[in-house]
C-alpha cells in the first residue's frame, strides 16, 4: 500500500509558495524566498555569487533615487535626451495619467501604448480600425491598478513610479513581422555582451553575442536558442557607444535598443532582467556572468546605498 505523502522537496516548494504571497516580509528575506521558489537554488543574500543572486541583492540594497526615473518609460526620455541626444528617442504621441484619457480618435492609424510603470504592459496596434477599444480600455485599467514592485519580486526601482500610459510611434522593419531587440548587458558602464531577440511574433528565438557579434555558447532557460548567424546591424559601433554612455554610472544595467535600417532607437533601461529568476544554461555561466557584476559597498552606518 502506498500513500501520497509529499516529499521534503515538495513541502519546501509549498512553503515557499505560501511565503511568496507575503510581500510584507522583510525584503532581504522575501527576495531569498522568491529566488529559491523560481530557481530551486538557495541564496546567501549577504554573499551572492551568481548573476541572478546579485540582482536580488541590488533590489534590497541599491536604491539611488534616479533608478525610479530610469525605469519609468516616460521619465527616462529626458535622461536619454541629456546623455545621448533626442535623435535616439521614439516619437512620443501622448502620455496619460488616467486610463479614461486615452482618446483613440486622436491617435494615428498605427501606434504603440505602454504602461510606463512596469514591463509587459504593451499594446501594439498596427491597424487602429481592427482594435477592440472596449477590451483595450479594460486592459488599461488593469495596468493602472498595478504596482510593479508588489506585482513581482520587489524590484525596488519600480516602487514609486507614478502609473501612466505612453503612446509612441509604431516601429516596424521592412520584411519582418516584428522588430529585433538588442539588449546590452553593461557592468560598471561597460557592455560585456548582447542579447538579441528575434521573431517575437512568429516564434521567439534568442541569441547571445560578444561585442564582435560572435555567438556565445549559452542560452536563457526556457527561450529557444537561435541556430543561425546573427546579422550585424548597421551602426553597431554607435549602438555600443549609446549603451555605454547610458550605463556609465551604474554597477549593472541592461540597455535595450532597436536598429531600424540604421536608425537607432532607445527601448528601455532594465536593472533586474527577468526579475532575477531566469537562469542561464549551461549552469556555469550564471557564475561567469555573476563575476562581471561587482556589487558596490554599502556606506558605513547606512542600511542601503542611496
Amino acid at each position: 500500500m502506498t500513500t501520497n505523502v509529499p516529499s521534503k522537496m515538495g513541502m519546501r516548494k509549498l512553503l515557499l509558495a505560501v511565503l511568496k504571497k507575503m510581500k510584507f516580509l522583510p525584503p532581504a528575506f522575501y527576495v531569498s524566498v522568491y529566488y529559491e521558489y523560481y530557481t530551486g537554488k538557495k541564496i546567501d543574500i549577504s554573499n551572492p555569487i551568481e548573476f541572478n543572486q546579485k540582482l536580488q541583492w541590488l533590489k534590497v540594497f541599491y536604491k539611488p533615487s534616479i533608478l525610479t526615473q530610469l525605469v519609468d518609460k516616460y521619465e527616462v526620455r529626458s535622461y536619454v535626451e541629456e546623455k545621448v541626444g533626442p535623435q535616439y528617442l521614439n516619437k512620443l504621441i501622448g502620455v496619460y495619467y488616467n486610463s479614461r484619457d486615452v482618446d483613440f480618435e486622436c491617435l494615428p492609424a498605427k501606434f504603440v501604448l505602454k504602461g510606463a510603470h512596469g514591463y509587459n504592459f504593451n499594446l501594439l496596434v498596427p491597424d487602429k480600425s481592427k482594435l477592440n477599444k472596449l477590451k483595450a480600455k479594460y486592459l488599461f485599467r488593469k495596468w493602472m491598478s498595478k504596482n510593479h514592485y508588489y506585482r513581482g519580486g520587489l524590484e525596488w526601482a519600480y516602487k514609486n513610479v507614478v502609473p501612466k500610459i505612453v503612446a509612441e510611434e509604431f516601429l516596424e522593419e521592412e520584411g519582418k513581422d516584428s522588430i529585433s531587440d538588442y539588449k546590452y548587458f553593461c557592468f560598471a558602464g561597460e557592455p560585456k555582451f548582447i542579447q538579441v531577440d528575434l521573431d517575437r511574433k512568429s516564434g521567439h528565438v534568442r541569441s547571445y553575442v560578444d561585442l564582435e557579434w560572435k555567438k556565445i555558447a549559452f542560452t536563457t532557460i526556457g527561450i529557444e536558442d537561435y541556430k543561425g548567424e546573427v546579422k550585424i546591424p548597421k551602426n553597431s559601433v554607435e549602438m555600443e557607444n549609446v549603451a555605454r554612455t547610458l550605463a556609465a554610472d551604474f554597477p549593472f544595467v541592461r540597455v535595450d535598443l532597436y536598429n531600424l535600417d540604421g536608425r537607432i532607437i532607445f527601448g528601455e533601461m532594465t536593472f533586474y532582467p527577468t526579475d532575477g529568476r531566469m537562469d542561464f544554461a549551461p549552469d556555469n555561466y550564471n557564475t561567469i556572468i555573476g563575476d562581471y557584476l561587482q556589487l558596490p559597498e554599502i556606506p558605513e552606518g547606512q542600511k542601503y546605498i542611496h
